[in-house]
């Protein structure tokens, strides 16, 4: 069976790379190329689903390609962590390639062709599944160039505006910063091992220095790609810069890579008998400030596309609260509880892919509609669009984390590990693991009047614009690709039983402990985490509840010879109800704004222009600007300093040929004196 899903997990990425090559071969010919390239991508995520499932369990299976550098070939693995995120890559990439044949219609006939996106969408598929099946650091780092670079290109569709051009600017910058200290913790194992392949690595032995060496190359490295506070500045811009779909995969898919790549690094090579008590506080400490910030600048977005971009930092830092909770308890000897943890945040590391990817989609087909991606434009949507509305409000629901959804099963996991703390020896960590809680807390509150605001600002209420008032309901391929998703969403809200022990295969590789008797896994009904005694869930008992609610509620609004009476909405005896009457994207924020005005630290534009007299106010202008405190305060002031020093030293570029061998010969001379030493 393990064959099999390798077998299929290559075949996945095959299909890809037919994708790829076919695409410019069919260039002339624009309608075939954008079904041609959207089914095959489809077609590559149900391989890769097949592939994930087959490969959740104990066994694993290995391949050697002939390709690559002559003395290095390519080696392929697939164990239960590579199987879990051939999963998590398939169950988004098959919808997506599903909605995008609808939606690369609209960009055919804007562009007369997609000869970027047929060529540069498959490679990006490759890409992550590449590095998802690499078993060694050549073929990893291979595979992670090719998604950075593809999505370089994808960023940058829309070349001709300039802040498009602006955001695939900086994502390549901080992508390939990511990928030299990624490098950097590879070489560190490689000096250990002597050798590129994953097997050597794993099996080396690491001193303590070097143990951290690797961990913090691999926690600033991953974390960057990420996009972990403080190093998320360029995924706000990135994501809303590039086309829905290719926005979709980033935040659904591509984030988690990078979360699979410190899992398969620390977890997997350098080992769990090498973590530091402080490792797993550092990443608490990440995941809880990626969270409160994510959510909070969310909050202030009137960008469609940045909120949900923001939105992206809050939900991995809730990935890394529930790794770093793994982290701890399995450094302070309690493995079942570590398991508990792993389990909340790969539980929640697929949800994410789902209602992100979901919400992505939905912006897209908001923006198909409207041409506008300002929230501010929109309204009274869910009239127009009513297949979309009731997608986004299933992944509004779900990323909010309400039951009976699955946003809510991976929260309340994480919950359930933060609460057994009381193990912990250690005064700090124990103190540190119920603040990391709090935070989530507080970020899963934020996030329900977020996305409140999100589906109350673009979907009810009145039309703010003429072509939010004339918007149309995309086609059947955008909403079957919305509503796979949205499916999964449900399933994997009510049926959490089923799906844990499946992937439970993944803490047995890597923290050698199992939660297969609490979990129950004979009984469907109730979710038990850690034990009956302590807490419990049953989540279809929850959804025939809230079924069983809404039917009482809709026979008594509704029932039999009752008439309903409609009339005019009460305006306060104003004149009829208009859409400057109606909440706004600021408006709603305004409270949270002042509340955090802290963390905020907002930028207010005042001012005043007068008429013909001194005394007589033509206008007032009032403007408040939000943006990114790390951004402000750590990034341009790094910018600076840096400008100023490449100023000081541009002169050197204009000394003569003596100049330069003095520099010349000073380096050598450095060199053999450090050899000498």
């Amino acid at each position: 069976m393990i064959d099999s899903a390798l077998l299929l997990a290559i075949s996945a990425m095959a299909t890809c790379l037919f994708a790829a090559l076919l695409s410019p071969c069919i260039g002339r010919f624009p309608a075939l190329q954008r079904l041609s390239v959207s089914l095959l991508l489809a077609a590559s995520g149900a391989l890769a689903m097949a592939a994930g499932l087959f490969g959740l369990n104990d066994s694993e299976a290995v391949m050697t390609l002939p390709i690559g550098l002559p003395w290095l070939p390519m080696h392929l693995h697939l164990d239960a962590l590579s199987a879990f995120f051939m999963l998590t890559i398939g169950i988004l990439l098959l919808p997506v390639g599903i909605y995008s044949v609808g939606y690369l219609k609209e960009i055919v006939a804007k562009n007369g062709s997609i000869q970027q996106m047929g060529l540069f969408l498959p490679l990006f598929a490759l890409g992550m599944q590449g590095v998802v099946l690499a078993d060694d650091a050549y073929t990893f780092m291979v595979f992670w160039e090719i998604m950075s670079l593809a999505s370089y290109f994808l960023v940058t569709f829309e070349h001709e505006n300039e802040a498009t051009r602006k955001a695939g600017f900086l994502y390549l910058l901080m992508a390939h910063l990511a990928g030299l200290l990624i490098l950097g913790a590879f070489s560190v194992l490689y000096a250990a091992a002597g050798d590129f392949s994953f097997v050597a690595m794993r099996n080396a032995e690491l001193s303590p220095g070097m143990a951290t060496a690797a961990f913090l190359l691999a926690a600033f490295g991953f974390g960057m790609k990420a996009g972990v506070v403080p190093l998320h500045v360029w995924l706000p811009d990135a994501h809303s810069a590039a086309p829905s779909n290719v926005s979709a995969l980033m935040s659904g898919i591509m984030l988690k890579v990078a979360i699979f790549g410190f899992m398969r690094l620390i977890w997997d090579l350098v080992g769990m008998h090498e973590f530091a008590w402080w490792w797993g506080a550092l990443v608490l400490a990440a995941g809880s400030s990626s969270a409160i910030t994510g959510i909070l600048m969310a909050l202030q977005q009137h960008d469609l596309k940045r909120l949900l971009a923001y939105s992206s930092v809050e939900n991995v830092g809730i990935i890394l609260i529930g790794i770093g909770m793994a982290m701890t308890f399995a450094a302070s000897g309690h493995p079942l509880i570590a398991v508990l943890g792993m389990i909340a945040a790969l539980y929640h590391t697929i949800n994410h892919a789902l209602f992100k990817g979901m919400l992505f989609m939905g912006a897209g087909a908001v923006m198909h509609a409207t041409g506008s991606r300002d929230m501010e434009s929109m309204g009274g949507l869910i009239h127009r669009m009513p297949a979309t509305a009731v997608f986004v409000l299933i992944a509004c629901i779900s990323i909010s984390g309400l039951p009976p959804f699955n946003g809510f099963v991976s929260e309340w996991l994480t919950f359930q590990t933060a609460l057994l703390t009381p193990h912990l020896e250690n005064t700090l960590l124990a103190a540190l693991i119920p603040f990391s809680a709090s935070m989530l807390a507080l970020a899963g509150a934020l996030a329900a009047a977020c996305f409140v605001k999100l589906f109350g600002i673009v979907f009810q209420g009145q039309a703010r614009s003429t072509a939010a008032a004339q918007a149309h309901e995309v086609d059947g391929w955008m909403k079957a690709g919305m509503a796979i998703p949205a499916l999964f969403c449900l399933l994997l809200g009510v049926l959490p039983t089923l799906f844990i022990p499946l992937i439970e295969s993944v803490p047995q590789m890597l923290i050698h402990a199992s939660l297969a008797g609490s979990v129950q896994p004979e009984n469907w009904l109730w979710l038990t985490p850690v034990s009956a005694d302590r807490a419990s869930y049953a989540a279809p008992m929850m959804l025939f509840g809230m079924l069983i609610l809404a039917a009482l509620i809709y026979w008594r609004l509704h029932g039999r010879g009752k008439r309903i009476l409609r009339s005019a909405v009460w305006s306060c005896g104003h004149a009829p109800l208009n859409p400057r009457m109606q909440y706004t994207s600021t408006s709603y924020s305004q409270p949270l704004k002042r509340i955090f005005s802290g963390a905020y630290l907002p930028e207010v534009h005042e001012g005043t222009r007068y008429g013909v007299h001194p005394l007589v106010v033509h206008s007032v202008v009032y403007a408040v600007h939000i943006g990114d405190l790390f951004y402000r305060r750590l990034y341009l002031p790094v910018g600076r300093i840096t400008q100023a020093i490449a100023d000081r030293l541009a002169h050197e570029h204009e000394r003569g040929m003596h100049a330069y061998l003095a520099y010349i010969f000073s380096t050598i001379l450095l060199l053999l004196l450090w050899v000498v030493q």
